[in-house]
């Protein structure tokens, strides 16, 4: 910005020297050294607010907060007869974890991968046994009540 100005003020100088017919004192040599200075201060503002804009960081933290709202109700036992052997360590797991668990600690603590952890899910929500909720960039897993 600042080449700019100096080609823009270096053109009309020159413009300014071939029309004007006072050497010396023209009028327009003088209005251009102050144009000149307004316009490196407004290029010189606008870098000073680019930089700071650009340098300084929202001091914003976000903190997660997953509330579980715990239910008081007699704990029905879930029917397990018809599921295998992974399912039931789902369940199991939810269970201990008062009914809720992140899926990528549900994955974590079954050792298996993603894709298994997603089909594996997709199975328990299709039998009806559990639930998943969006939360960021994560799903929470809820057993769904039995009454």
């Amino acid at each position: 910005m600042v080449i700019i100005v100096l080609i823009f003020n270096a053109s009309l100088g020159s413009i300014a020297n071939q029309t004007c017919s006072h050497a010396d004192s023209c009028v327009h040599q003088d209005a251009m050294k102050s144009e000149t200075i307004i316009s490196l201060s407004i290029v010189g503002i606008i870098l000073v607010i680019g930089f700071v804009i650009m340098f300084s960081k929202p001091r914003v933290e976000i903190k997660e907060k997953v509330v579980v709202k715990k239910i008081k109700e007699k704990k029905k036992k879930i029917d397990t007869s018809k599921l295998d052997r992974d399912e039931k360590k789902v369940v199991g797991l939810l269970q201990n974890e008062n009914n809720a668990m992140f899926q990528a600690d549900l994955k974590e603590k079954l050792e298996i991968g993603k894709v298994k952890m997603t089909r594996l899910l997709d199975k328990l929500e299709a039998k009806q046994l559990i639930e998943r909720k969006r939360r960021g960039m994560n799903n929470l897993v809820v057993l769904r009540n039995w009454n």
